[in-house]
């Protein structure tokens, strides 16, 4: 089963709920945005910042930990490991 855009949209913003601008999210761009912002650390000192990889292992411990069911589940994390694909090869 695959879900639709506006599905993992709610899921990130109820995983997330206070994060800034989040009920502006309505892409899948927007969303792969704030995934790339969250691991990259952007909105953290510098000094205190985490590495991409460590960011994406407590964002898959939080989504594991949630209710949602396994088809939301997958689907999130294949959120984050395409953004995280992308920001490890810059």
């Amino acid at each position: 089963m695959r879900l639709g855009m506006s599905e993992i949209i709610k899921a990130y913003q109820i995983l997330f709920p206070f994060r800034q601008g989040l009920s502006d999210i309505t892409t899948m761009d927007q969303l792969e945005d704030c995934i790339r912002i969250e691991l990259l650390d952007e909105l953290t000192h510098p000094r205190v910042r985490k590495r991409p990889d460590q960011k994406l292992q407590i964002a898959y411990e939080r989504i594991d930990k949630s209710d949602f069911n396994k088809t939301l589940k997958v689907s999130l994390k294949n959120s984050y490991e395409k953004v995280f694909q992308s920001v490890t090869r810059l």
